[in-house]
């Protein structure tokens, strides 16, 4: 009893922060105008816009990176820079998966002004 107690420390003690959902694959934003694919790249992960609605209808492009770096935050989600190509800045972003959904977040200020995106995971 006394070694399976053991063993089951061991395994809580080993699993250490909260590990982030899978953010790799296929996203949808919720209103159907966009898709983008989050693929390893260098440390982390980058999000790049693979198909557009209405191409000609806004600044954003196919094959445009919009996400940077995208690395755990040891909360379970994940952190990194976000492009948004309708105003040309970089923000701090964060994103959180959970299933097939996932949230972006842009954020300046330190965080005192945020726009959220929902996306779906598609195949």
């Amino acid at each position: 009893m006394k070694r399976l107690t053991l063993v089951c420390i061991g395994v809580v003690l080993a699993a250490g922060p909260a590990m982030a959902a899978e953010i790799v694959g296929n996203w949808q934003r919720s209103n159907g105008e966009s898709r983008v694919r989050m693929a390893p790249c260098g440390g982390g992960v980058c999000g790049t816009i693979t198909w557009l609605k209405n191409p000609g209808k806004s600044d954003a492009k196919v094959g445009q990176r919009v996400f940077y770096n995208m690395k755990p935050d040891g909360a379970g989600g994940w952190e990194g820079s976000a492009f948004n190509p309708e105003d040309g800045k970089t923000y701090t972003g964060k994103a959180s998966v959970s299933g097939s959904s996932m949230t972006t977040k842009g954020c300046v200020l330190g965080g005192l002004i945020c726009k959220s995106v929902s996306w779906s995971r598609i195949n």
